[in-house]
């Protein structure tokens, strides 16, 4: 790692050190998905469900619950909560503790809360898909994918005594019937004449009669030949083509990892693909962030972004963003990127600097992988 990176770093360690010293904070996420199908996963026919409440419960030896928390889910299906002090969240879980119409009818098992990563005295939890069900499975939904009822074990009744059949007095033998006169024989049917084909007699068809010959066609008098054309002018020569814009290298297939200074420099310009300098950061990155930067606020400038937390955040996940489309094996996907920032800034300051921290040593390789920007021609 190079020394301005290291001086970064330093600036981050100490800037979160100073933001809410004496007292730490821990904070669940995870999201809500509708089960349509009742098969217990997530499947191609589930999405994620917003309005629908989750809660988050910790119990002790005696199964007493000591804490519970509810919270309800965003456009997005997803949630998050935090709780101050730190407490060990580790024998708790999360479910979805409200009901409703449509999917909402019957909710899945709880999940337990996993651990992602521990710093600063700030914990960040982490829950696994939870699942909301319907009260009965969409029509759409194969045979195979409806859970099966366990086995119905039949109960075998005590056995009932019957009482004796009486016997029944012998049956009298049927009276004899005369037998049956023979039936008359029926007389053959008659054969039937041959019919003889009748032929019709030939039809005499008349002559056609001849026609005169014709007379034969008048004789023109030869063509005088025509005169020559004049010769075309030559035509003007066409004006040269223009040169084609610059081509940046093929570098999407290459690890690379470029820090902000380089996306502003004029001679990388070339290198922005998917999104341009003036597209506004509400459209990049969606409703939230256009409530904390306003709807005017550009790429380029959310890269000049320094000296507060939400605008270092901005700025590093921009570069994140531009990095993710340039190279196919940049740690973070595009959906990656905007959903992290979004999480951020639905957190508290502590959050905001833990994401862009991990947006500056992403954008800088870890110290493996440099930049692999060329001059553009």
């Amino acid at each position: 790692m190079d020394w301005p990176l290291k001086i970064l770093f330093t600036a981050f360690l100490l800037a979160a050190a100073a933001i809410h010293g004496a007292q730490g904070n821990a904070m669940v996420t995870g999201t809500v998905f509708c089960d349509q199908c009742k098969d217990g996963q997530i499947s191609l026919f589930d999405y994620p469900l917003k309005e629908r409440k989750v809660a988050v419960a910790c119990a002790d030896s005696n199964g007493q619950i000591t804490m519970w928390k509810e919270e309800t889910t965003n456009w997005f299906g997803n949630y998050a909560m935090t709780f101050e002090g730190t407490p060990d969240l580790s024998g708790c879980y999360a479910k979805v503790s409200g009901s409703g119409p449509g999917c909402g009818a019957a909710a899945g098992p709880p999940k337990n809360l996993k651990l992602m990563f521990r710093i600063f005295d700030t914990e960040m939890y982490s829950v696994e898909p939870l699942l909301s069900e319907p009260a009965q499975p969409m029509s759409f939904c194969s045979r195979s994918s409806t859970p099966v009822p366990a086995p119905v074990t039949p109960v075998t009744p005590p056995p009932v005594e019957r009482p004796p059949v009486p016997q029944l007095p012998p049956m009298s033998p049927l009276p004899q019937f005369p037998p049956m006169s023979p039936l008359p024989r029926l007389p053959p049917m008659p054969v039937p004449a041959p019919v003889t084909p009748v032929t019709p007699p030939p039809v005499e068809r008349p002559s056609v009669p001849q026609l005169p010959p014709l007379s034969p066609l008048p004789q023109f008098p030869p063509m005088s030949p025509l005169p020559r054309l004049p010769p075309m002018p030559g035509l003007p020569p066409m004006p040269p083509l223009p040169p084609l814009p610059p081509m940046p290298p093929k570098t999407f297939f290459e690890a690379s990892a470029c820090p902000y200074k380089n996306w502003t420099m004029p001679e990388y310009k070339c290198y922005w693909k998917a999104v341009s300098p003036d597209m506004k950061v509400a459209v990049v990155f969606g409703l939230i962030a256009a409530q904390r930067y306003g709807t005017d606020m550009s790429l380029w400038k959310g890269l000049q972004g320094r000296g507060d937390p939400y605008r270092t955040l901005l700025r590093e996940a921009t570069t994140a963003l531009l990095n993710s489309y340039n190279s196919v094996l940049f740690p973070f996907h595009p959906l990656g990127v905007i959903q992290h920032t979004n999480w951020a800034l639905m957190g508290s300051t502590r959050h905001v600097l833990h994401t862009a921290l991990h947006f500056t040593r992403a954008n800088a390789g870890y110290g493996k992988v440099s930049c692999k920007f060329t001059p553009c021609k």
